[in-house]
């Protein structure tokens, strides 16, 4: 376990740093000076050399990206002050230090995505469960009907619905907000119900189907029916043995899923117009502001291959077959 995770983290760097590396390189090919966004319209051929020198924007490219990189681990100094580590820069847009502006957004996302994570898999993998037990009733047709009707829907299309549903229309919720969790525990759920719902409804659908055939499947094992054989009960046999086997192939999509979701926490953020990593990201894009977007992406980033270590290490619990060293 120890080695596979020094090889992992190992991996996760050199990604880390090829997705820095593609970003920063790229955003020298637009043909505007980043400056001039700082400058403002009343911009002076003078103040446009200051602020190339007082962003460190005066030196070639590859001086810049590594002073980037440096600055990661031993902080820079700016103009405008020191930059402790972990240094993403200074904002083009507002001065403002990059990683404190990650940080305040930060919650908000985790939150988000880690909600909505929990949501479709508890609704999603009780429904398939529930399909795969009752195979060929009524039941299985209805959450397996249910659940194509469900995948086609997206988030910009179902969030405006829900929100004229449950807010706008009855009064049972309120609009969708965040409360920081150690502030207000109630407010913090609350507030981020009707994103997670909607996140959720998504995702469900897809893991309906694919909890349902893969627990059918499992059913169909030899050791299944051997457990069977001899005497074990059936709702021992469905939970002890088919259902732990259904979770390999769920664990595999789930660590494919994790960027849709990370995707998908994003355009939840602009519907329900929540100020989360998602929306920084879109911001700093309209605003050509590299530091941010850098940092946003290496956050993002890091944030997914943390997710996909956990899963693949979830292996090694589920099926003792796998050894990860």
């Amino acid at each position: 376990m120890l080695q596979f995770l020094i090889r992992r983290s190992f991996g996760a760097v050199l990604i880390l740093v090829l997705i820095s590396a593609f970003t920063f390189f790229m955003f020298f090919a637009i043909p505007q000076d980043p400056a001039m966004l700082a400058c403002g319209k009343n911009c002076t051929p003078d103040a446009l050399e200051i602020i190339h020198k007082n962003l460190g924007l005066d030196k070639p490219v590859t001086v810049q990206y590594w002073n980037f990189l440096i600055g990661i681990f031993a902080g820079r100094d700016f103009a405008v002050g020191h930059c402790a580590a972990p240094c993403f820069g200074v904002s083009f847009a507002n001065n403002q230090n990059v990683w404190d502006t990650i940080m305040d957004r930060f919650p908000l996302t985790v939150s988000l995505t880690v909600g909505s994570l929990v949501v479709f898999l508890v609704l999603g993998l009780g429904a398939g469960l529930v399909a795969a037990r009752n195979r060929g009733t009524w039941v299985d047709k209805v959450f397996s009907s249910g659940s194509l009707v469900v995948s086609s829907l997206q988030i910009y299309f179902l969030g405006p619905l829900v929100l004229l549903a449950l807010v706008y229309s009855t009064g049972w919720l309120d609009k969708p907000k965040y409360v920081p969790f150690s502030e207000d525990l109630g407010g913090w759920f609350m507030g981020l119900l009707i994103p997670w719902i909607v996140m959720a409804t998504i995702f469900t659908a897809n893991y309906t189907r694919m909890s349902r055939s893969s627990m059918i499947e499992q059913l169909q094992e030899e050791h299944v029916k051997a457990a069977r054989a001899k005497g074990m009960s059936g709702n021992y046999t469905f939970f002890r043995y088919a259902w732990r086997g259904s979770l390999v192939p769920i664990v595999t999509i789930l660590g494919i899923d994790l960027s849709s979701l990370m995707g998908g926490g994003m355009v939840t953020e602009m519907t329900f117009g929540l100020a989360g990593i998602g929306r920084l990201a879109l911001e700093s894009v309209t605003n050509k502001d590299l530091p941010m977007l850098m940092g946003v992406m290496l956050v993002s980033a890091a944030l997914i291959i943390v997710f996909n270590l956990i899963v693949d290490a979830m292996y090694a619990v589920i099926d003792p077959r796998v050894r990860l060293s």
